[in-house]
């Protein structure tokens, strides 16, 4: 790995951060908050790529592991991992992976639309079929009432996901970092 690549890796870690100044919306039926760090998710991994988008977040969560009040709201420490954000938390890392690794695949004919459908499926299905259940588990209640709280959240989610389409379309034209893996 070399000093550029760990270099994007911080730099995006810090963007998560940074996306966690906006204050959360808590929606009354499941304990998650509506939140804008998971547009950070998303633009690790399509301009970063798997390996470094997946890293950035390994390392924000590292961060907020260790005490770091880097979640929005100002939450930090390991107990977050334990609470109904947790599953959330951790496909964070799983997600940036999946939508770099898609990007890096369709790298060549990657467009606006592409960008937008892996987005979509990194961020919104990964991310929920992770969270959904460990939500579930730990509020002691049926996933599918976990799956119904967290539908208001993919009208917002799919806002992301244009604006993280358009962010990846416009870096890949001027500022490629990803290459090719197809």
């Amino acid at each position: 790995m070399q000093i550029r690549d760990v270099v994007f890796i911080a730099l995006f870690a810090a963007i998560v951060a940074a996306l966690g100044v906006f204050p959360p919306i808590t929606l009354p039926v499941v304990a998650v908050p509506i939140t804008a760090q998971s547009l950070g998710v998303m633009l690790a991994g399509g301009v970063l790529g798997a390996k470094r988008g997946g890293l950035a977040l390994v390392l924000f969560l590292a961060l907020v592991a260790i005490g770091l009040p880097l979640l929005s709201g100002g939450r930090g420490g390991f107990g977050v991992f334990l609470g109904p954000t947790g599953g959330y938390l951790v496909g964070w890392a799983i997600a940036a992976f999946i939508i770099g690794y898609l990007t890096e695949r369709f790298w060549t004919r990657l467009n606006y639309v592409l960008a937008f459908a892996i987005c979509f499926a990194g961020a919104v299905v990964v991310l929920y079929a992770i969270g959904i259940p460990w939500s579930a588990y730990v509020a002691k209640i049926p996933v599918s009432t976990a799956f119904a709280g967290s539908a208001p959240f993919i009208p917002g989610d799919i806002v992301k996901c244009l604006i993280a389409a358009a962010v990846i379309v416009v870096v890949k034209r001027s500022y490629p970092i990803i290459t090719s893996k197809a």
